[in-house]
């Protein structure tokens, strides 16, 4: 399988954990998002959203969607199961990854912060403000969606799918400096997960195209 992404991409991030916790070896291409690579002719044939990641399965379909990749891939390969548990411990741990990946996320990415800057106008001290209040807006919710139900990890004592997220949101939050000293449970859970040989594998500074 081949994976379409950029190093510092958290949705890119998140299928590179997946794939090293199952072991499966992808072929990546870089798409630099810095160049705007991902609107040219070749990126849009496979993402019209022209966003990444992308995965091109062994058959040649391409896949888009950081969560879709996700379960596909958990679904082609299932141990270890990115959602254990019983019906309500997997809506928890799908409702911890969404409050990261459609409710954080989208919000900061790229494309977003560019058109702040760009077309209306706003300062760079407008965009870091905005930034830093949707991290903090999510990752407080987070932090007391966690409590009931953590381990080691955030649900339990092995990663999940949440975790997958989480890690990647960090990542991003730190980059921008961010105040993380509110969320004592979920720096916990990351620097458990960054010793994890999947996590490391995966961080951004490590990747072909990091600079």
């Amino acid at each position: 399988m081949q994976l379409y992404g950029y190093f510092r991409s958290s949705a890119a991030y998140r299928v590179r954990i997946v794939a090293n916790l199952k072991g499966i070896s992808l072929d990546y291409h870089p798409v630099d998002l810095s160049k705007g690579e991902q609107r040219n002719s070749a990126s849009l044939a496979r993402n019209p959203q022209g966003l990444v990641p992308t995965l091109i399965t062994d058959d040649g379909q391409p896949l888009t969607q950081s969560l879709a990749l996700c379960e596909y891939l958990d679904e082609c390969y299932p141990d270890p199961p990115l959602l254990p548990g019983d019906a309500a411990q997997r809506a928890r741990i799908r409702a911890l990854a969404q409050v990261i990946a459609c409710d954080i996320h989208p919000l900061n990415n790229l494309r977003v912060l560019t058109h702040l800057t760009g077309a209306l106008g706003l300062s760079q001290d407008s965009r870091l403000a905005w930034y830093r209040h949707w991290v903090a807006t999510g990752l407080t919710a987070v932090e007391t969606m966690l409590e009931p139900h953590r381990g080691r990890f955030c649900v339990g004592d092995q990663p999940t799918l949440a975790d997958v997220c989480l890690v990647p949101q960090v990542f991003n939050a730190e980059r921008f400096d961010c105040d993380l000293s509110a969320y004592p449970a979920i720096q916990a859970i990351c620097e458990q997960a960054r010793c994890l040989p999947a996590f490391a594998k995966a961080a951004p500074e490590v990747q072909p195209d990091a600079r």
